[in-house]
């Protein structure tokens, strides 16, 4: 008997709150028979939303997935900050209730390339360790700023009065490594406030959404899980075509004719039907003295 395929693809989960995204990596292992399951972009413990798995073969593509910006629905709890800035943490100081012209008036702040010093409770290193770590063991980890884009943030949805703001939602279009967490602090403070996310959710990620994601209740359960193919993993990327010979060069590493434009692109086998698979490879641009060329940087099959 032929040896069972081993799972190769992408597979888009909406994680709930309580468990960690190691937790949802660690139920796809199990669910699909499969050690190499990687994510692209942790969240934290209480949020739910879009996880992005790649299975087997295709986390080799995990550093080169089109998954920024990221957009998260949040729901900010003012009057109080907590030490790990979310819902399940101890309160560290309470303030005021904001007005909603002075959060309005904040908003601008925090638009485009910003300074940002992400949470005590995260997993940034300091010392070589995990800033949580540090934090639970009850030392005061010195967080330093990092550099993050966010591109939109919109507020609705307030609950309180005008003059004195209980929660609301925020919508945020932001780049990796921002902590919306952090922009919730940031922004009542500037305001004059305090406070916490009380719910995160992220929506998007890139190309990939929410929509298109199954609940991981179901992997839990062990229903069948089908994997999207490889190649959706770089949706958005210009696409070429092989001939079989081109095929053959590809998985050997060598370098091929680049005939669509772009610094990157998804190598397929032109004559996917056959082969049952379509990815041969992702390939960077290389000028040469052939002209422009594809050389393999993530091979997709075995040569």
């Amino acid at each position: 008997m032929a040896p069972r395929p081993k799972p190769d693809g992408l597979l888009l989960v909406d994680k709930p709150a309580g468990v960690t995204s190691h937790d949802v990596v660690n139920a796809a292992r199990r669910a699909l028979g499969e050690k190499r399951v990687g994510h692209g972009g942790t969240l934290d413990p209480f949020a739910t939303g879009l996880l992005v798995l790649l299975v087997g073969r295709a986390t080799r593509l995990l550093r080169w997935l089109p998954d920024e910006p990221k957009v998260y629905e949040a729901v900010i709890r003012f009057g109080a900050e907590t030490d790990t800035e979310d819902p399940g943490g101890q309160v560290t100081r309470e303030a005021a209730l904001p007005t909603r012209a002075a959060l309005e008036a904040a908003l601008p702040v925090f638009l485009g390339e910003i300074e940002q010093v992400p949470p005590a409770y995260s997993a940034k290193r300091v010392d070589g360790r995990r800033a949580y770590k540090l934090a639970r063991d009850g030392r005061a980890p010195e967080m330093q700023p990092s550099r993050v884009r966010i591109e939109a943030v919109k507020l609705s949805s307030f609950e309180g009065s005008d003059d004195a703001v209980a929660s609301c939602r925020m919508l945020v279009t932001c780049g990796g490594g921002t902590y919306v967490r952090s922009l919730a602090r940031d922004l009542a403070r500037a305001a004059g406030s305090a406070a916490h996310l009380a719910a995160l959710r992220r929506e998007r990620a890139g190309v990939f959404s929410l929509a298109r994601s199954i609940p991981l209740e179901r992997v839990l359960a062990g229903a069948p899980v089908t994997l999207a193919p490889a190649v959706d993993a770089l949706e958005g990327y210009p696409r070429q075509a092989l001939s079989d010979d081109e095929v053959a060069s590809v998985v050997r590493g060598i370098d091929v004719e680049a005939r669509v434009d772009g610094p990157f692109a998804a190598l397929l086998d032109g004559n996917a039907e056959a082969s049952g698979s379509t990815l041969v490879a992702f390939a960077e641009r290389r000028p040469s003295e052939r002209g422009e060329r594809w050389q393999p940087r993530v091979v997709m099959r075995d040569g």
